[in-house]
């Protein structure tokens, strides 16, 4: 007997007969006699819809103002989850399987006060570990909390993984089983490379690169969460039939375990290929190569919630000036032009100029970390291609390269063909 987490995503609870199907998925781990907690996502397109709601609420009040206030936001945006965990558990209880359904206050899911992005500070798993150990399946909402103040707190969007990792890690659980519309993570996006393989295992650094490169199948917070409480995550369809042979499998069922780098015996030096599309290129031109320049470019861009990626400096033959450039996203580099021109006498730049529509690939793998050349690699079968690079970052696991986005899916498909990914 295990105890196990299983999370369902939007695609999965879609409607009245994927959550039937989701309820089969539950009942046939009940029927192995593991206990089991449920953590579910809103009904496909419902999050868009209340948020829809919020947005032009004030509109429709007669109000100019596109603010409103964010603890109602979360309020509203929180009852798509509590709509589905209500009906799966009824659900589950039509298949004679002991369930009730758990909002995040009820638990409680403690966060902090970031209303519509909030964090996770504490889970009181007690109560639930007791129902669990009595044979009663825990259905709870994903993507929320309570508060500081004691009103719902939402966890931002992809926050339901984040809700079932920390629940499995509150708990104790074997294991942590993310449901979705794809059958593991893949060696890049099967969408773009057809040669893509799914992964067995991959480690919980190399995951957390690919998912803050751009892979979508799990939220960066989620594996953050899973890599720091050890918590083994599978990653599984929740279209595959549920009686099917092996799915009831505790130690290997179908899809992708995310997991220590030590329980990795094969170690690639390339785990996967992953691109980030609209990228923007900032440069600074003729900076004043002194102490103090970086903090004030980067400051007044880290207060205005910029995020900022890529950072290349280089520096004039006499060492007086240097040049600063640095990425963004594309839907905040006009955000960014106007914080550094209000920013321009303190910083001390020439020239500012400006570049959007680039994507970032990133070549990830912990087997880089003992083997020379790999980079060497990317950069010759880029050139091959006639794909002119931008801007390089590395680390012991990642080399993130910039290129122009027509280049996008040539650059992927060639660094997944250079490093042997599409071989099985």
């Amino acid at each position: 007997m295990a105890r196990i987490v299983m999370k369902f995503g939007g695609t999965s609870v879609a409607d009245l007969d994927r959550i039937h199907n989701v309820a089969r998925h539950v009942k046939r781990e009940v029927d192995a006699g593991h206990e089991v907690a449920v953590v579910v996502s809103a009904m496909s397109g419902k999050t868009n819809e209340l948020v829809g709601w919020v947005q032009n609420m004030p509109k429709v009040a007669g109000s100019n103002a596109p603010f409103y206030d964010a603890r109602e936001y979360d309020a509203i945006v929180a009852s798509g989850e509590q709509v589905t965990s209500g009906l799966l558990a009824i659900a589950l209880q039509s298949m004679g399987i002991n369930a009730r359904s758990w909002q995040g206050w009820q638990i409680p899911i403690r966060t902090d006060n970031a209303h519509g992005a909030a964090r996770i500070l504490d889970i009181e798993g007690a109560e639930i570990i007791r129902r669990m150990g009595e044979g009663q399946v825990a259905v709870v909402a994903g993507f929320q909390g309570l508060g500081p103040d004691n009103r719902l707190a939402t966890l931002g969007r992809g926050g339901s993984d984040t809700s079932a990792v920390a629940i499995a890690a509150a708990v104790k659980a074997d294991r942590c089983d993310i449901y979705t519309d794809v059958d593991g993570v893949y060696t890049t996006d099967p969408r773009i490379e057809p040669k893509a393989r799914r992964l067995k295992k991959i480690a919980f650094e190399e995951m957390l690169e690919m998912a803050s490169l751009g892979a979508k199948v799990l939220q960066v917070r989620s594996v953050e969460l899973a890599m720091v409480h050890k918590v083994r995550t599978f990653v599984r369809s929740s279209f595959e039939d549920p009686d099917a042979p092996g799915m009831g499998d505790l130690l290997n069922p179908p899809g992708t375990l995310i997991c220590d780098e030590e329980e990795i015996v094969e170690q690639e030096v390339v785990t996967g290929i992953a691109y980030a599309k609209d990228e923007a290129q900032i440069s600074l031109r003729r900076l004043a190569d002194r102490p103090g320049v970086s903090a004030a470019i980067f400051g007044p861009l880290a207060e205005a919630h910029i995020n900022v990626d890529m950072i290349v400096q280089n520096i004039s033959e006499d060492g007086s000036k240097t040049d600063m450039t640095f990425t963004v996203p594309s839907g905040d580099v006009d955000k960014a032009l106007r914080v550094l021109g209000d920013n321009k006498d303190k910083i001390g730049y020439d020239v500012i100029q400006s570049e959007a529509g680039l994507v970032k690939v990133s070549v990830i793998g912990i087997g880089m970390r003992s083997h020379a050349g790999v980079a060497a690699s990317a950069f010759r079968a880029l050139a091959d291609k006639g794909i002119n690079i931008k801007a390089i970052t590395t680390s012991e696991i990642k080399i993130s390269i910039l290129i122009d986005g027509p280049y996008a899916e040539l650059a992927v498909r060639t660094l997944h063909s250079a490093y042997g990914l599409d071989k099985s």
